[in-house]
């Protein structure tokens, strides 16, 4: 097996974002899940653009972060993406090919993003519930921390109005962005935000109370979201779910025990919960008001 790095190229962020679909769909039929329904050709086509874009961008800022696993014919059989921002290092992407699972091609690629990381004081990742995923994080020293999936179309009449300003936010906003990062993770998302305010409506509050903005995208779901305090939390959260297409499905991933405030407002928006997945954590304590991006984290 032969780990190289991933380009800033189309041809490399295809390969990896074919290899993220078929270890997901994968991933879906070995916990019993049906699959992810089916869209147009025309939304699956901006879809995948956007993530070739969002592989290409962390290839470019991280490329000593990003690898590719290629087996003895060169065929790539896994890939890892990783990155690292003011001292803050996340894993944004661990996948196998279905037919390379459970041959330590997956522990390989971790290991190299974890060398990348070894300056870092902080570390996070977003696993999903794949019983060998956990096992590998927790090996690695992360501690795991349950959460929840919240879902479904918004009850506007039950979550009621906003409790106070909020509003689009723009790239002016980026040093007010930064800060509330770095308050609660310790490092800011920095370029992070410029591919999420191209793809996501960016919702802001900012009073003398503090500070905080949330991401979501024109599919309902929220990709990022960080405030000074749950009040704040709890209103850029309400005004993103009322900001989208009236009927639309909503969802909200990556919610632990610490969001309490986030399962307020789900319940009170009549979304459903389940069990999801872990967030993980390395020399850090879960930080909240939060609730992270699976890429960006």
């Amino acid at each position: 097996m032969l780990l190289r790095p991933v380009r800033d190229t189309e041809e490399d962020a295809e390969t990896v974002r074919k290899l993220a679909e078929a270890a997901f769909g994968a991933s879906h039929a070995l916990k019993g899940e049906a699959p992810e329904e089916s869209v147009p050709d025309d939304r699956a086509a901006a879809r995948a653009a956007r993530g070739r874009e969002k592989i290409r961008h962390l290839a470019r800022h991280d490329p000593a972060g990003n690898w590719i696993a290629e087996d003895e014919s060169g065929q790539a059989v896994g890939a890892a993406q990783s990155s690292v921002r003011e001292g803050t290092w996340g894993l944004g992407l661990l996948v196998v090919a279905p037919g390379a699972q459970g041959k330590g091609v997956g522990r390989a690629l971790l290991q190299r993003t974890l060398e990348y990381g070894r300056g870092c004081l902080r570390g996070i990742i977003c696993c999903s519930r794949h019983p060998a995923a956990a096992r590998v994080y927790r090996q690695a020293g992360f501690e795991l921390h349950p959460t929840i999936r919240m879902r479904g179309v918004v009850d506007r009449d039950r979550l009621g109005p906003v409790d106070g300003p909020a509003v689009e936010g723009t790239p002016r906003d980026q040093d007010l962005l930064d800060s509330v990062d770095r308050r609660l993770r310790g490092g800011a998302h920095g370029p992070d935000h410029a591919y999420l305010m191209r793809h996501h409506r960016l919702v802001v509050a900012d009073d003398l109370a503090g500070s905080g903005y949330c991401y979501i995208n024109a599919e309902g779901k929220v990709a990022l979201l960080a405030a000074t305090s749950r009040r704040l939390a709890s209103r850029v959260l309400r005004a993103a779910l009322l900001g989208g297409e009236e009927g639309r499905v909503v969802e909200v991933h990556d919610v632990t025990a610490e969001q309490q405030w986030a399962v307020d407002v789900g319940l009170a928006a009549g979304l459903e919960l389940r069990s999801e997945g872990f967030v993980c954590f390395r020399g850090m304590r879960p930080p909240t008001p939060y609730i992270p991006s699976g890429a960006f984290l």
